[in-house]
């Protein structure tokens, strides 16, 4: 599904990101973990072809990324607010974000229906902008718009920040439940190695821009993911 093959990214002298090679099937529910500085959000946005690598590519269900937009009508994405209209209200934005991906008002509602417990009531019908929602309610809204038109791809920067446990704990599950069909491939960077471990078939650890674990999970991989990040 996805392939990234001798991606590098420098700033003048400086190389942040150096992967020689990722093979993510479809279905498979991928986790990229690493400190600060380590290159994750730098190849998510690569991913998106938000910045472009200095060398190599990526190619998304056989379209080169970075020279192609064809990968944009499949693949759903959430990195930070930014992705956010920020004067539209939250009822405004799905409308926006469903008519690009070819949903009508209806399809948009019986869509948001699903997301009621996940919203908990502060979401729909508030009648604020975007803006003016909490960093978490923000993150809620941006995550459930990535998910918006049936999408091969979903990926999600630290999409755990700033959600309550109560919340965390409902989007482990719509992850889970994206890939259990193994029809859509997510791809998920986060802080938190038990999150991360729990909702991810896969993880790779980032460090300085270099891959140092590539690893099935398993119950023993939080263990050894705290056991590398506390030596």
């Amino acid at each position: 599904m996805i392939t990234i093959n001798n991606i590098s990214k420098k700033y003048g002298s400086t190389q942040v990101l150096n992967v020689e090679n990722i093979e993510i099937p479809k279905g498979q529910s991928f986790g990229l973990v690493g400190n600060n500085g380590a290159g994750k959000t730098t190849l998510f946005n690569l991913l998106l072809d938000l910045i472009r690598p200095t060398s190599g590519e990526i190619i998304n269900n056989e379209v080169v990324v970075n020279k192609n937009e064809d990968w944009k009508t499949f693949t759903g994405s959430f990195i930070d607010e930014s992705f956010l209209i920020s004067y539209l209200t939250p009822d405004e934005y799905f409308d926006f974000i469903g008519d690009l991906r070819g949903m009508n008002k209806a399809d948009v509602k019986t869509f948001l229906a699903q997301f009621e417990e996940f919203f908990n009531g502060e979401i729909l019908g508030k009648r604020k902008y975007l803006r003016d929602l909490s960093k978490g309610n923000q993150k809620k809204a941006g995550i459930v718009a990535a998910m918006m038109g049936n999408p091969q791809v979903v990926i999600l920067d630290e999409p755990f920040a700033n959600l309550d446990p109560t919340t965390q704990i409902r989007l482990k599950n719509l992850i889970k439940k994206l890939t259990e069909d193994k029809d859509v491939t997510v791809l998920v960077s986060s802080h938190d190695l038990s999150h991360v471990t729990e909702v991810c078939e896969r993880i790779v650890v980032l460090d300085r821009g270099n891959i140092v674990k590539d690893i099935n999970t398993s119950q023993e991989t939080l263990q050894e993911l705290e056991s590398y990040f506390s030596a």
